[in-house]
């Protein structure tokens, strides 16, 4: 007697039944976009391209974060601090030069983030001009590159978030030549943070983009670390390598973070060793006397600048950046006003504008074989599909390991000369 009446309690219960409604209504991604194939995967979960069946045939990023897995069994144990903070970020930002997410999509116990597509990103441009052109980027390419990429991480800043993640992999260009600063996973709102930077964020910065200030063990840092990184990425693309390739030094097993000793002698070998002239902070890092056992070196930049950056201007702007002491780096604002952008050549909003078409990298490449669990079945493939497959081409989508960002305050572009 007791179980009916629950059981007829449950089956009139108001919000049971209008969450069955609900759940019942919700499209699936699958019914909303055409899986065209697969991009690249990375911690969290994978990538994939995607053409929208609802808006005009758009193609976009679908990046899919794995459920976690306990033993053989896939268990849903809530959603990983990296999602939150992407998720929480990009509905929050809108900006031409940031990735736009159009929707979050929670099925079956996974998050699906719905991006604006990209064709192109920094690194392949660098593998494109290095193996197959085997010619640099030209200086009205990089300023472009360079320019757009500063454009958006002045937006970032002013929002005060910091990316903590800027390397080539992490920037898009669309196919007319926007510049998309994309994988939102490590950064960081710096206005009155919940907690400090450090707390859950031992390492941040992929090895070689990282800033000696985080290399000496600081646990206070600011926006600067990213301007370090565009410095880095900037003298990548002039000279088709990494300008600082050090091996890192892995955490223990108490998770202790080691000396990156290789790392700052790569820094070292250009840059010069930093002393208290230069920067007076060093001193009271964690990691200085581990430093002062380094031999030194003396600062050869400009020589390095020579053959790559070519002009005075160029080689002031990197040295701007590549400020040891964060509280005189170059910030990204005053970069946007660095003389090299008001020189011929002027970087321009599409960014292909100087490039010959036969230079222009191909579109980023897909494949059909990976992940089953998203990709439609052989027989229901169409030649529709295929003629979109057919546009592949080289290169990752950033990595499926944070996200791709969006910016809003202001839509307005910083004046292009």
């Amino acid at each position: 007697m007791l179980g009916d009446w629950s059981t007829d309690i449950l089956q009139h219960d108001p919000m049971r039944i209008y969450r069955a409604k609900r759940d019942a209504a919700r499209r699936t991604v699958t019914s909303k976009y055409n899986i065209i194939g697969f991009i690249s995967s990375g911690t969290y979960g994978r990538v994939y391209k995607a053409q929208s069946l609802d808006d005009e045939g758009k193609i976009h990023a679908i990046k899919k974060f794995k459920p976690d897995k306990e033993g053989d069994v896939v268990t849903y144990t809530g959603i990983s601090q990296s999602a939150i903070r992407e998720i929480a970020l990009n509905r929050e930002i809108d900006h031409e030069n940031i990735v736009a997410l159009k929707e979050v999509i929670l099925e079956d116990k996974s998050i699906y983030m719905v991006f604006e597509y990209a064709e192109h990103d920094f690194l392949q441009v660098i593998h494109h001009h290095s193996q197959t052109l085997r010619s640099p980027i030209s200086t009205a390419f990089l300023k472009s590159l360079i320019y757009q990429l500063f454009n958006g991480l002045v937006y970032l800043h002013s929002c005060h978030i910091l990316h903590r993640d800027l390397k080539p992999a992490n920037i898009l260009i669309t196919s007319s030549g926007v510049v998309k600063i994309g994988d939102l996973g490590l950064a960081r709102l710096i206005y009155e943070p919940l907690q400090p930077l450090f707390a859950g964020d031992k390492v941040v910065v992929t090895i070689w983009y990282r800033a000696p200030e985080l290399l000496m063990g600081a646990k206070h840092y600011n926006k600067a670390i990213d301007c370090w990184a565009v410095g880095c990425v900037m003298a990548e693309l002039a000279s088709l390598r990494p300008i600082f390739k050090g091996e890192e030094a892995k955490l223990d097993s108490k998770k202790n973070v080691p000396f990156q000793r290789d790392q700052l002698l790569k820094i070292f070998e250009v840059l010069g060793t930093p002393d208290e002239k230069d920067w007076p902070g060093v001193v009271d890092m964690p990691e200085y006397q581990n430093m002062k056992r380094l031999d030194p070196f003396s600062n050869r930049l400009s020589d390095w600048c020579q053959s790559r950056i070519r002009t005075p201007s160029g080689y002031e702007l990197l040295r701007e950046l590549f400020a040891y002491d964060p509280d005189n780096r170059l910030t990204a604002k005053d970069a946007l006003q660095h003389k090299w952008f008001y020189e011929d050549p002027k970087p321009t909003w599409n960014a292909f504008q100087s490039v010959p078409a036969h230079q222009i990298p191909p579109h980023r490449r897909i494949t059909q074989d990976e992940a089953p669990s998203m990709m439609p079945q052989p027989a229901q493939n169409t030649s529709h599909q295929a003629s979109f497959a057919s546009l592949s081409g080289g290169g990752p989508y950033g990595q499926a390991t944070g996200g791709n960002g969006t910016h809003a305050p202001s839509r307005k572009k910083a004046r292009m000369h």
